[in-house]
């Protein structure tokens, strides 16, 4: 029922294809995460996703992960060594504010289509399109199924 009611939240076929056009012009890899409600840190379990969903596994280190927690209203942008060592800390803080705009007025797709965006415009300036430019991870959100 619960899973039910994010997948209403969040309409995962427009997410799933800002992702893939985001990540056409890097090869960079972009996910989000929808997770239920939990009681704990939700950066930790933003970390602990971001394992599970093998973010750490790209060639490149340059994965982006949205995790989402819509009933505890929190959310984080992680990056990884790659992307982060490229642009710091502002510009994740930069994301994150765009993105809760859009969450506060109750416009979660609008949000991730906006924040998938933005990351993919920054990984394609430092990671660029390749001839071979496999897609390493799914698209797909992840609804921690």
């Amino acid at each position: 029922m619960l899973r039910r009611r994010l997948r209403q939240l969040i309409d995962d076929e427009a997410v799933k294809a800002a992702i893939g056009e985001a990540e056409r012009g890097t090869t960079g890899e972009i996910r989000v995460s929808v997770s239920t409600f939990f009681w704990g840190d939700v950066r930790k379990t933003a970390e602990r996703a971001f394992e599970r969903l093998g973010m750490t596994a790209t060639a490149r280190r340059n994965g982006v992960l949205f995790f989402l927690v819509p009933s505890r209203r929190k959310f984080v942008v992680l990056g990884d060594e790659g992307i982060h060592e490229k642009v710091g800390q502002a510009f994740w803080d930069d994301v994150t504010a765009a993105v809760a705009g859009r969450f506060r007025e109750g416009d979660f797709t609008g949000g991730l289509v906006h924040g998938v965006a933005e990351a993919g415009r920054v990984l394609a300036l430092h990671f660029p399109r390749e001839d071979a430019n496999p897609n390493e991870l799914p698209d797909d959100v992840d609804f921690g199924e």
